[in-house]
């Protein structure tokens, strides 16, 4: 997030640092009706909210400004802040929770038996598997304990 996005607010603007090979800014690809989480920036966690984008407005590709019809509950900080020579960047992160491939448990099970579904790889014994899963939505997995 580029600034502070106050309670209330129905959009905030992104910094976007994505290149491409010859270092020219990349638009986000976010459109309306993807859903997306904003991190908590507070003491409580519990404090990030889900919402759904509106509109997208890429016009400043660096600077790229969702908006969402449901206004937000909580006030999310984003700033840099600078002590002495140190710059801590203490921007609320925003992900994109809408993605092409969902890998999912058993939503009626997995949350009462606390064990949903698992990726495992193996290798023939001598740990040379390598394996590399990105931009998948990942629901009802895990084990508890």
């Amino acid at each position: 997030m580029n600034k502070t996005a106050e309670k209330g607010a129905t959009s905030f603007t992104l910094d976007n640092d994505s290149k491409d090979k010859d270092g020219g800014t990349l638009p986000i690809d976010w459109k309306a009706g993807d859903q997306i989480v904003i991190a908590s920036s507070d003491i409580e966690g519990r404090n990030a909210e889900k919402r759904k984008i509106t509109q997208v407005d890429n016009t400043d590709p660096t600077k790229p400004i969702i908006s969402f019809a449901e206004p937000l509950i909580h006030k999310h900080f984003a700033a840099i802040e600078t002590y002495g020579s140190q710059k801590i960047d203490m921007r609320t992160e925003v992900g994109l929770l809408t993605r092409n491939v969902v890998y999912r448990g058993d939503p009626e099970t997995s949350n009462a038996n606390e064990f949903g579904a698992h990726i495992m790889l193996h290798s023939p014994g001598d740990e040379s598997v390598v394996g590399r899963i990105e931009n998948i939505e990942l629901t009802d997995v895990g084990q508890a304990f």
